[in-house]
């Protein structure tokens, strides 16, 4: 088994249940991380025998540019359709954090993440 991973990937995006955050937005971050067997990609050099991580991005851009009022939504989205185009993962794990969350507070960020 190996992992592919996708380290804090950089997004402005207007979720949040506040009106501000649909008007301004505000930054996140994601990381993926793929579980699969890439052994033979690695062996014949060919991307098709693995996952495209440029592909990956695509769909994290997509999905966090689709707001929603609970990054748990997107974290949602977001894992129905990598499950659902890169089938040779055994497993799929992502964070989203929503960095600086307007909760009055001293909160470096906040995140959910899940694993499927």
């Amino acid at each position: 088994m190996a992992v592919i991973r996708l380290n804090t990937v950089r997004v402005h995006a207007n979720h949040g249940c506040w009106d501000e955050e649909a008007i301004i937005g505000g930054e996140y971050t994601v990381d993926v991380a793929l579980h699969l067997d890439f052994t033979e990609a690695a062996k014949n050099d060919d991307l098709s025998k693995t996952v495209d991580y440029v592909r990956v991005k695509e769909i994290v851009y997509e999905e966090m540019a689709t707001r929603a009022k609970l990054i748990e939504n997107v974290l949602d989205r977001m894992m129905i359709r990598l499950k659902s185009e890169f089938t040779q993962c055994d497993k799929i794990w992502i964070r989203v954090t929503k960095i600086n969350a307007p909760m009055g507070g001293q909160v470096e960020s906040v995140s959910v993440e899940m694993e499927a």
